[in-house]
This record gives structure tokens, C-alpha cells and sequence, in this order.
């Protein structure tokens, strides 16, 4: 699987990621080891988690698997902290949180480094530069080998990445985990800008919206999907809708014409934008995976590129549009 640098760092990831969102709860240990492997031997890197995937128990279950399956050293692990649950409080991103959070999922992965931590969300309590040293003492410590935060907008994102750029000692952003797909340009508006000026790789997460650019749902919803799946039914149904069933008709249009599937259609749209680093696939089990992994030598013609921005394009006015053109 070819390889790319993580933004303007020097960290290189497989351009598609393997994540880790229902392992230790809907992915048992079997399922599991076979994704990894499968994984693993198509050339893949990186593997995403966090600690609260499972309440722990996929940085758990992914650290079983490194003793013996996988060499750590073929895997570039990527985790996150700052989620919390708690009832009156989302995110945790004070210093001694997060730097306490990053030993338990060590321990939990049972490795002395991450490759990449980040934050996992915007913590309006904690100061951000506070947040931010955490990143920095991590790094100097050792426990972390790069930094990157996810689920920032555009103004967080650029705050974040210039102020760890206007000091010494600092530690750049390598990342910013973000979702986006077909169904869901909407980081087009402002953060994929600040991706591209301030050299930070884009990891996008739910890349097949959330399933449905497969097309399973095209004629309902299938009893073994996710969108039947009670925990997951809300994750899926906003992707339901008009609007998105005409996307996923001519991401099928499209597939039907190149003799490929709908899957991998969407993915190569997605992993071949303008500052992506790596889309994080969450398959359900290996023979999902197997399918999105065969995107790798799939590279989409341009009118049909053109074709699925046309009909997917967000709909961006003032300031983006009106006033430019004043």
C-alpha cells in the first residue's frame, strides 16, 4: 500500500487507516485479529483508536494482538483522549487529564509510545493552550511521537496549529481527524483550508458516510447492518435522506460504469482529496475490510471525480462565495 507523509511532518502512514471504534464490543477478538492481519499484510500502518472506544477495552484488545501477531514496529498506533463519560461534561482536556489518560492507554496497549496522540475534541473549560502543552509534554517525554487533535473546527484548528508553531519547544500539529465523505463536505468550508495552509495531515473518519455509500441501504435497511443495530441506528439515519440517496445513485452510477463497487468508488474520492493523509476505515468484519482494501488500486478518471463534487457540492455562501465576488 503506498505511503504518505502526515501533513508537512515527517511521519508516514498507508494511505488508508484501519480504526478501531466497535473492537472489545461489537468485534470480538477473533474478528479482530483477522482485520488486523488482513490489514497488516496489504501494506497497512495505521491503526486508529481511543480510550474510550469500548471504555478502554479496543486499546485492550489491540495491545493482545501486538504481542506476537503484528510487530509494533510495522504499526504506526494511533490513539486520542479527552472524551469523558461523565453527565455534566463531555470533554476533559485539562493537562493532568489528558497526560493521565495517555499512561492508562499505554498501559492498555501494553507499548512505551504512541506514534500519533490527539486531543479528542475542543474542551471550552480548559484553556487550549493548556490543552496543547499536554501534547508538548508528551512528546518530550517520550510517550508520544507526534500530535494532532480531532474534531476541531476552523478557527480551533488554525488557533491550535499557529500557536504551537509561534513558540520553541513546541510541537507542530501533525493532524486533525475529521469526519468527511460524499455525504459530508461540510469541513470544505474552513477547516480543510486550514488543513492545506498550515501543512496539517487530514485523517478523515466515516469516509463511506457512515455505510450508506456502500449502497447496502439503497433498498432498505439490511438486519445486519448498523443502521438496524440500536446503538448504531442514530449514527446512521441522518445519512437516510433525499438529498443523500441521490449521492449514493450516481456513486452507483459511477461503480457500475468502472466495473468496481460503490464502496470503493466513495473511498478513492475521498483518500485522493487535496490533504488527506489517510481515510480511517471501521469495517465490520474482515470481508468488509477486504473490499474497502481493494480501493488501493483503483484511481478515479477525472470527469467522473467532477461528476460526484457536482452532485455532492455543499452549499457554501457569504463569506465564502458573495463577498469575493463583490
Amino acid at each position: 500500500m503506498e505511503q504518505r507523509h502526515v501533513g508537512r511532518t515527517g511521519l508516514r502512514v498507508s494511505r488508508l487507516g484501519l480504526g478501531t471504534l466497535t473492537w472489545g464490543r461489537d468485534t470480538g477478538e477473533r474478528d479482530a485479529a483477522d482485520q488486523l492481519k488482513i490489514f497488516w499484510e496489504a501494506g497497512g500502518t495505521l491503526v486508529d483508536s481511543a480510550d474510550v472506544y469500548a471504555d478502554g477495552d479496543a486499546e485492550y484488545l489491540l495491545g493482545r494482538l501486538l504481542d506476537g501477531m503484528v510487530p509494533r514496529s510495522d504499526l504506526v498506533i494511533a490513539t486520542k483522549a479527552g472524551s469523558v463519560p461523565a453527565p455534566d461534561r463531555r470533554f476533559d482536556c485539562s493537562r493532568g487529564h489528558l497526560l493521565s489518560a495517555l499512561d492508562a492507554s499505554l498501559q492498555r496497549l501494553g507499548t512505551d509510545y504512541v506514534d500519533l496522540w490527539q486531543v479528542h475534541a475542543y474542551d471550552p473549560q480548559t484553556p487550549l493552550d493548556e490543552t496543547l502543552q499536554a501534547l508538548d509534554i508528551a512528546i518530550a517525554s517520550g510517550r508520544a511521537r507526534y500530535a494532532g487533535v480531532a474534531n476541531f473546527c476552523g478557527w480551533q484548528l488554525a488557533k491550535a496549529a499557529t500557536w504551537q508553531r509561534a513558540g520553541d519547544g513546541r510541537s507542530a500539529l501533525a493532524s486533525t481527524q475529521m469526519e468527511y465523505s460524499l455525504l459530508q463536505r461540510g469541513i470544505e468550508r474552513e477547516v480543510l483550508p486550514a488543513v492545506l495552509d498550515l501543512g496539517v495531515g487530514l485523517l478523515p473518519s466515516s469516509p463511506l458516510g457512515r455505510g450508506v455509500l456502500t449502497g447496502k441501504y439503497r433498498h432498505g435497511t439490511p438486519p445486519d447492518s448498523r443502521g438496524a443495530s440500536e446503538d448504531f441506528a442514530p449514527f446512521v439515519a441522518p445519512y437516510l435522506d433525499e438529498t443523500a440517496r441521490l449521492i449514493v445513485d450516481a456513486v452507483a452510477t459511477a461503480a457500475d460504469g468502472l466495473a468496481v463497487m460503490p464502496l470503493q468508488v466513495a473511498l478513492a474520492w475521498v483518500r485522493d482529496r487535496p490533504g488527506v493523509a489517510a481515510p480511517i476505515l471501521g469495517a465490520r468484519n474482515a470481508q468488509q475490510l477486504s473490499q474497502a482494501l481493494s480501493v488501493e488500486a483503483l484511481t478515479l478518471p477525472g470527469e467522473i471525480c467532477q461528476a460526484l463534487d457536482d452532485v455532492s457540492a455543499p452549499v457554501h455562501r457569504y463569506p465564502d462565495h458573495e463577498w469575493s465576488t463583490l
